[in-house]
């Protein structure tokens, strides 16, 4: 097979009929090199299930602009211009980092890596199959940060001088030609010229830290423990990448657990120093956000409204150097918005933009609904036993209930005594052991609910958060509900309705909005708790198990009271873990998540 695929076309001939292809672009740009691959893509029938493209730009790229310019030139350049609306509908809040971009159903992914660019390489933990690098000048370490992110037989093209195969598309100058990687240096680098712009990283040496062997393929099957937030984003994520997962739960029906909230908010965090929460949150939201937009019926299901953080006792602030891209997520609130909250215009508050409401058990469901994915309910699993390659999930007597090759474990706060009573079946319980220091909690939360009456204005008209929340009006029937609360008692695990919990909600909600308290003095005043898991720093916990009595077990939980937020990107890092593929995050933000830090806590 040749290595030089068709000019000016993406290398199809080696994508063709594979699950999953992944593509290094060093030079955004305007986006017009990652437009034409989700072109070809679109166009071949024997594309990869999974196309995945790695994207650099050393600043918040602007999207389309060559595009109008290639419309009036080619034939085809209607079809670029579609594509690039769906670009740029996604090209918000683009600050320093990766920005996960998802079209096609999540079949074709976008990662944009806004940073320099030897810096971005270094965060990657995956190899790419095909690359696409800037023709300009590339030092020695720049050079090894690209060869740690191939595969072996990866082929390297540098962009197309595209003045005449396709006008108005980025052409390389004479000054930056000159200035590109030697052959000589790309051969230190592993790099093998095949003529004519084409590269193949195939070193002559073993590079370290990579497998000598081909890489294991990735189970077909799959079950996941738990059926809320966590275990259906990792249901829905798996099987988006072609297998089938079985979804088992110990109730009768899904989310019946703290996913079974009637609504809750989702705000990105936001710190001083913009620090590893606040950046994990907002991208755990832009998943939610796809997620949603694809799913869930705007108005009735959920709602992307934007948020008020009141800041009481002045609390977390914005960066003083918020730029303009940050103020798409987060930014001071007008008058206007204060207003209809009733405070005053000097008032220490934040407006969250891309935030709202979600009914979580509806995201659940849906979830649950995805091709490739079974739910089963009243299946308690007690604990579980390695057989031959496989685990047996096992129930109090017993008794094999499933078995696959890979089992997630996303129970809650239950996740921990299920994976402890497994490893002393395995003799793996000893101090020091990833399973013996997960240290999960259970935390406890109420919220307090009523009912509007008929034609009772909400107030205010979007939900609003500090020390404590509310959330005005909720669809829920020929009804609409309102929802105060919640606590947050650690090491708790009762889901039992108390009193002094609904005071406590009333208190709350009294010095968060005083004028919205008085709901509480109406009829129909009702409850609902639910119990939460947490780890000791509060992050989820996503990863394998690793040692090799464990393989083929994974985790995902811990979503704490942030479960909006983090589990649809907690299930898009799991998958890509699994698979191989680029990560949503970057690695050291992923590290943050991964259950190896646990030993460390």
């Amino acid at each position: 097979m040749s290595l030089r695929p068709p000019d000016p076309q993406p290398p199809t001939a080696l994508w063709s009929a594979q699950p999953l292809w992944r593509v290094l672009i060093t030079d955004f740009d305007a986006g017009f090199e990652f437009l034409r691959l989700w072109r070809a893509w679109q166009r071949d029938p024997l594309r990869p299930r999974l196309l995945h493209v790695v994207a650099i730009a050393a600043q918040e790229p602007a999207p389309g602009r060559l595009i109008a310019q290639i419309t009036a030139t080619q034939p085809d350049g209607h079809s670029l211009a579609g594509l690039e609306q769906q670009l740029r509908a996604q090209c918000f809040g683009l600050l320093p980092g990766f920005h996960r971009l998802v079209f096609e159903q999540g079949q074709v992914l976008l990662t944009l890596c806004l940073g320099e660019r030897q810096a971005m390489l270094r965060e990657q933990a995956f190899e790419a199959d095909a690359l696409q690098i800037d023709a300009v000048a590339w030092n020695t370490h720049e050079l090894r940060a690209l060869a740690r992110c191939c595969r072996r037989g990866a082929v390297l093209r540098f962009p197309t001088e595209t003045g005449q195969a396709v006008p108005g598309a980025r052409q390389a100058d004479a000054a930056s030609v000159s200035a590109q990687p030697s052959p000589a240096a790309l051969a230190q680098a592993g790099f093998v010229d095949h003529g004519e712009g084409f590269f193949e990283f195939n070193p002559a040496w073993t590079p370290r830290g990579r497998p000598r062997g081909p890489r294991a393929i990735p189970p077909t099957d799959a079950i996941v423990i738990g059926a809320g937030l966590a275990g259906a984003a990792v249901a829905a994520s798996l099987a988006r990448r072609g297998m089938r997962v079985r979804v088992v739960d110990a109730a009768t029906e899904p989310a019946a657990g703290a996913s079974g909230l009637p609504a809750g908010v989702f705000a990105p965090h936001v710190s001083s120093d913009d620090g590893l929460l606040s950046r994990l949150s907002r991208s755990g939201l832009r998943a939610t956000l796809q997620q949603a937009r694809s799913l869930l019926q705007e108005g009735q299901d959920w709602s992307a409204c934007g948020v008020l953080q009141r800041r009481l006792d002045n609390g977390a602030a914005l960066p003083a150097h918020w730029p303009q891209a940050g103020l798409e997520w987060s930014r001071p609130p007008d008058a206007q918005q204060l207003g209809q909250a009733a405070l005053h215009d000097t008032e220490s508050a934040i407006w969250h933009v891309q935030a709202g409401w979600i009914k979580p058990a509806r995201l659940v469901q849906a979830w649950l609904s995805q091709p490739g994915v079974t739910w089963c309910g009243a299946q308690n699993v007690a604990r579980l036993a390695r057989h031959d390659a496989e685990w047996q999930l096992l129930d109090a007597q017993g008794r094999v209930l499933a078995s696959a090759a890979l089992v997630v474990v996303a129970a809650g706060h239950r996740s921990d005594s299920l994976l402890k009573n497994s490893a002393l079946d395995q003799g793996a319980a000893a101090p020091g052991s990833l399973i013996e220091g997960l240290r999960l909690q259970p935390v406890r939360g109420q919220m307090s609910m009523g009912t509007l009456a008929q034609g009772e204005a909400p107030w205010p008209p979007f939900p609003v958060n500090g020390h404590g929340s509310l959330i005005p009006a909720i669809p829920e029937g020929a009804d609409r509900l309102w929802l105060a609360g919640a606590g947050f008692h650690r090491d708790d695990a009762g889901a039992d309705l108390r009193d002094e919990d609904q005071r406590a909600n009333r208190e709350r909600l009294r010095e968060l909005l005083p004028r919205a308290a008085d709901r509480f003095d109406r009829h129909g005043l009702r409850g609902w708790a639910g119990v939460r898991c947490a780890s000791a720093d509060r992050l989820p916990v996503v990863g394998p198990l690793g040692a090799a009595a464990h393989a083929g077990l994974w985790l995902c939980t811990a979503m704490g009271s942030r479960g909006l937020s983090f589990c649809a990107l907690c299930a898009e890092l799991l998958a890509a873990r699994l698979n191989g593929e680029p990560l949503p995050l970057p690695s050291s933000l992923a590290r943050a998540l991964g259950i190896e830090r646990m030993r460390r806590l």
